[in-house]
């Protein structure tokens, strides 16, 4: 029993004397270990290969059927001059058109001149950008065909870059270049040498347009974050 007791309390001694000695060696591995984070950028420019033009008219009246009816007609006369000036069929839509009674928020005699009015949209989406904008110049030809053309920050003609996976791994592969080239800096300048990747993180892609007056320009941009090792 003796004995038993003996061999179990040295038996003890070793493990914890072989956990004091692992628990050593992996600090002083841990306190050598030596790293350094980066950060690398890549951005870009292109043009937007995908337009979305809504083109919103307003039409009044007193009759609810007759605006209907009106509301029909300039829709077609837009539907007409897109198609005669190159849009393809495919590439337009409308939306319902919304309808609202204005006698119905007046109040005592300031009614409206007119009760109904009725807006409407129709839009173009077409990936080709340039002969979009070319049509969007002779708009003022639907005024004179009587179309009230509204233009509002609701329906704004917006652009889309939508090549992204076209072009990530060479933006990929130019950030984490770039990322390199801080790390052999900060290396060189702290008197080490740089090792391999410890850890990486590829970062977001983030795709925005060049500045309020051209929309069609996109900056493309994203930052990886690397995390490298260094030795004495």
């Amino acid at each position: 029993m003796k004995n038993n007791f003996i061999g179990l309390f040295v038996l003890g001694i070793f493990i914890s004397l072989g956990a004091f000695i692992l628990s050593s060696a992996l600090l002083e591995i841990k306190e050598k270990e030596r790293t350094v984070v980066v950060k690398g950028l890549s951005e870009r420019e292109y043009d937007a290969n995908v337009i979305t033009w809504p083109i919103s008219y307003n039409v009044v009246n007193n009759d609810l059927n007759e605006l209907y009816i009106s509301l029909k007609s300039n829709a077609k006369k837009i539907k007409t001059f897109l198609i005669k000036n190159g849009v393809n069929e495919k590439e337009i839509s409308s939306s319902a058109p919304i309808i609202e009674d204005k006698y119905i928020n007046s109040y005592g005699n300031n009614k409206a001149n007119f009760r109904y009015s009725g807006k409407q949209s129709i839009t173009v989406h077409s990936s080709n950008v340039l002969k979009i904008k070319s049509i969007m110049e002779l708009l003022s030809e639907l005024g004179q065909q009587g179309v009230t053309i509204v233009r509002d920050y609701e329906h704004r003609t917006s652009y889309s870059f939508t090549k992204l996976n076209d072009i990530k791994p060479e933006m990929i592969e130019e950030a984490t270049k770039n990322a390199r080239k801080v790390a052999e800096k900060f290396a060189k300048d702290s008197q080490s040498t740089l090792g391999k990747i410890k850890k990486a993180n590829q970062g977001t892609f983030s795709i925005y347009s060049k500045d309020y007056y051209t929309p069609e320009i996109k900056n493309v941009r994203v930052v990886s974050t690397i995390e490298y090792y260094l030795s004495d």
